[in-house]
């Protein structure tokens, strides 16, 4: 099992044990160890089979987690996570993704009503059942079952970097195989959607027939779901994911490509196109109606060029004005990675981040990035260990006397402060104005009413030490909806106070969305990209927050973490 498997068991086992309300010190020792084993460098698998080497040394695994993970490398699992299961199904674990209900909620369903399903939950809902139970009733009936909608709704649905993730490990492995000469993302993935239903790979090159053989005996194979003579189709990993594999001609890929990545509209938009101009287009190429001669197939730029436009980037096919800017030469100069001097919101072991201060600065100097921010939380995440003013005044003292030392990189002392319910901030504003650049955001009494959650926002704005609204719609893909509010009155108000929006490039956020983006930048909002990194490798998901970002038609002039050093600080009054 790779790192992200072995983590994925223990913190299933850790659910279960919190619905079976035992000891939290030891449900927080497999959370623990579920996270430093995501984040691990090493293969723990390779570690455990090394009888040279120590699992235990790799900090945060002590002497139970140790036994968990040679059991699991031996056969799959462990025994408490078996000792679980028998008390409760693994589908239980399903019941923890529905908004409204927790682990103690859970385990009184479970023991009252035997409730172990989605469809179990639904059925005593709907019969009204739940209201029966203490501190419950009528109105959390109603959200459980709106959250049951909107979870069947995002069932088989994975996150944008599982899909970046697979398709780089399927690729390497593709590209090992003797006659494949290039492997290609397409699909959701390559125009950058948030989540994926399915992967779509492109393989070119004399050997098609070997890698579609090498595809469906990779060992992380769980089922084969088709096999002819150019397709092979999978469920890949323990997630299920289904990948899909081509293999065609070189001569072919650039039509193959633009067809398979989509979205479905766009190629609807070509396609009535093309028919315009007497010619047809397919995955096959760009052909002649009457004489059915190819007049284009091998390259992209060579189909659009054809159709008389300019290439549009996969990030825009989703026919949204696209075809009609590429047809005037008025296509956006979209940011790009390389675009990127600085990450703006990162946590450190002050608060809840996994990493120093000065790991997480070395981190991104070596990601070449001239500033960063150091932002952790403000004391009212006290489960975050979160500063209050002493300590945020404190530690950004600490965080200029490291940016004197000099680390090839400038720190600017920052915070994540919370927006209270009634909108005010978490910290006072003298503290505040101690700090370089504020980051507001909001964690709690996020099922407050539009216009309750609307004013809130806007009082937010009124701060004169606020410099960005972080992940402004609060939602966890796959997870949690976005909280409800008047988006346009906010993003007016933000545009107005010179309050920039985050695109939140964590891969479970991905927020802002990328027309909430495009329509901000229209009322004169700016934006930063930032990681909101609570470790050394986080800062890597900054490529997700620039696909949203060009997914919004951003280009770098409108965020502000691609200016030079010397601009940044005179932007933000440092």
């Amino acid at each position: 099992m790779d790192n992200q498997d072995i983590a994925r068991l223990l913190t299933e086992t850790a659910d279960l044990m919190e619905i079976a309300g035992e000891d939290g010190f030891r449900i927080r020792s497999y959370r623990n160890a579920a996270s430093v084993i995501e984040g691990y460098p090493e293969p723990i698998s390779a570690i455990v089979r090394d009888p040279e080497k120590k699992v235990t040394d790799v900090p945060g695994i002590g002497k139970g987690i140790a036994s968990a993970l040679e059991e699991i490398e031996a056969r799959g699992s462990f025994e408490r996570r078996d000792q679980m299961l028998e008390v409760y199904p693994p589908t239980a674990l399903e019941l923890l993704k529905i908004q409204g209900l927790g682990p103690k909620t859970i385990k009184v369903l479970f023991e009252t009503f035997r409730v172990s399903t989605i469809d179990d939950l639904e059925k005593i809902c709907q019969e009204q059942k739940l209201r029966e139970l203490p501190r419950m009733g009528a109105k959390l009936e109603e959200k459980v079952l709106r959250s049951i909608a909107q979870y069947r709704q995002r069932a088989g649905r994975f996150l944008l970097s599982f899909a970046y993730e697979t398709a780089e490990e399927l690729s390497k492995y593709l590209l090992a195989v003797p006659g494949v000469d290039q492997v290609t993302a397409a699909g959701s993935m390559r125009r950058g959607k948030e989540t994926v239903g399915d992967l779509d790979l492109l393989a070119t090159g004399p050997g098609g027939d070997a890698a579609l053989e090498a595809f469906v005996k990779h060992p992380r194979v769980h089922e084969v779901l088709a096999r002819g003579e150019n397709k092979a189709s999978v469920r890949f990993g323990l997630e299920g994911l289904q990948v899909d594999l081509r293999a065609l001609p070189k001569e072919n890929f650039g039509a193959a490509l633009q067809y398979f990545s989509g979205s479905k509209e766009h190629n609807i938009h070509l396609r009535t196109r093309a028919q315009k101009m007497g010619l047809t287009l397919s995955e096959y190429s760009l052909a002649r109606i009457d004489t059915k001669e190819p007049v284009a197939a091998a390259t992209e730029e060579e189909i659009y060029a054809a159709l008389g436009l300019a290439w549009i980037p996969p990030e825009l096919r989703e026919n949204q004005g696209e075809i009609e800017a590429a047809e005037s030469g008025k296509l956006p100069k979209l940011v790009q990675l390389g675009d990127m001097r600085g990450d703006l919101h990162m946590h450190t072991t002050e608060s809840d981040g996994r990493a120093t201060l000065e790991e997480m600065a070395e981190a991104a100097r070596a990601q070449g990035y001239e500033y960063i921010a150091i932002t952790d939380h403000s004391k009212a995440l006290a489960m975050a260990n979160g500063l209050d003013e002493k300590r945020a005044v404190e530690f950004a003292a600490r965080v200029r006397e490291l940016d004197h030392r000099g680390l090839g990189i400038r720190v600017f002392s920052g915070l994540e402060c919370d927006i209270k319910r009634d909108g005010s901030m978490d910290l006072a504003d003298d503290a505040l104005a101690e700090l370089d650049f504020v980051v507001g955001s909001v964690h709690s009494y996020m099922n407050l009413e539009s216009a309750e959650m609307t004013d809130r926002l806007l009082r937010a704005l009124e701060c004169k030490h606020l410099k960005v609204f972080g992940h402004p719609t609060g939602r966890v893909l796959l997870h949690r909806d976005p909280f409800p509010f008047d988006f346009d009155a906010v993003a007016a108000a933000a545009g107005r106070a010179g309050v920039m929006m985050e695109i939140n490039a964590s891969p479970e956020r991905l927020d802002l969305t990328a027309s909430m983006a495009r329509a901000a930048k229209a009322r004169g909002v700016k934006f930063v990209i930032s990681t909101d990194a609570h470790h050394p490798k986080h800062l890597l998901n900054m490529r997700y927050g620039v696909i949203m970002a060009r997914r919004a038609w951003l280009e770098p002039s409108d965020i502000l973490n691609t200016l030079p050093l010397g601009e940044f600080a005179k932007g933000i009054g440092r």
